[in-house]
């Protein structure tokens, strides 16, 4: 299925701000490979997801939520130490 990414510009200028990346960049993360889990530290009203995979050859966690073919992009960020081990002990 394809899948289109999607985010809000404001979040997008938040998230520069925050992190220093464009939520544009989600659209080369590697999905194939990534470490995906939902995020249930609170009551969204949808299924958040977290995945940790690559862009380019550094790891980021990317946090989203699928809307039939739309992935709607909330936060992206490099992942930290902690991310990383996570993802090479999967």
């Amino acid at each position: 299925m394809l899948v289109y990414i999607t985010y809000h510009p404001t979040k997008n200028e938040s998230n520069q701000a925050k992190h220093g990346m464009p939520l544009d960049e989600a659209r080369s993360f590697e999905w194939a490979d990534a470490l995906v889990r939902k995020d249930d530290r609170f009551e969204y009203g949808e299924d958040r997801m977290s995945a940790i995979g690559y862009i380019g050859n550094r790891l980021h966690v990317v946090v989203y939520v699928d809307r039939g073919n739309i992935r709607r992009i909330i936060s992206l960020r490099k992942a930290n130490k902690r991310e990383e081990r996570q993802y090479a002990e999967a």
